[in-house]
């Protein structure tokens, strides 16, 4: 028999994995389309980044600590989609990871805020599961953990996929970066212009 905590777990996972609600997973194909297989240690920084300020404010609305219009969340999240993958047409990748330090820093700045906004997407579907219950801190933690889970097999799919197309059939990672980051950036225009939240 499943315990809670499993099925939390499991809830987690499918939803940051679920490609019906694919907005999550255009934000981290964004956030690793500029990166090599041989970045994986950067890449973890970055989505550490994104992975604490998620936390952060999954936990706070899912407590009702922080309250924001649900319609508002839905808008900024395809906004931050966008912007970090226009941000990718920009980046030029450093040799070292201290090495053009302010570039570098202002990525790992952006994961954490913009994870601030999605930690407050993923809070509204949570909470619309947990209804009156008493073991939130429990739940929230499988929860969170199922998430993180599905979002580094994201990373390893998006980091694979880029060595493969880059090194067997030999194109430019500069040029795969623009394809893969333009083709973000278009649907997540799309998910831009049919919110309608005023």
């Amino acid at each position: 028999m499943m315990t809670e905590f499993e099925a939390y777990f499991r809830l987690g996972f499918k939803h940051i994995t679920d490609t019906n609600g694919y907005d999550h997973i255009l934000f981290i194909i964004a956030l690793c389309a500029v990166y090599y297989l041989k970045d994986w240690r950067r890449v973890l920084l970055l989505v550490t980044a994104f992975t604490f300020g998620h936390s952060v404010t999954l936990a706070l609305s899912t407590l009702n600590i922080v309250v924001v219009r649900s319609d508002v969340i839905e808008f900024l999240i395809p906004v931050t989609i966008l912007a970090t993958a226009i941000g990718n047409f920009f980046y030029r990748n450093p040799s070292t990871l201290f090495n053009q330090a302010k570039p570098q820093y202002l990525r790992y700045l952006l994961a954490l805020v913009f994870g601030f906004i999605h930690g407050l997407g993923f809070s509204n579907y949570l909470k619309s599961l947990l209804g009156a219950s008493t073991n939130v801190v429990t739940q929230l933690l499988a929860f969170n953990l199922g998430l993180e889970i599905g979002q580094v097999q994201i990373v390893l799919v998006v980091l694979i996929l880029g060595f493969l197309v880059t090194n067997v059939f030999k194109v430019r990672k500069h040029n795969w970066n623009l394809v893969v980051s333009g083709v973000v950036a278009g649907m997540a225009l799309s998910l831009i212009l049919r919110i309608d939240f005023l």
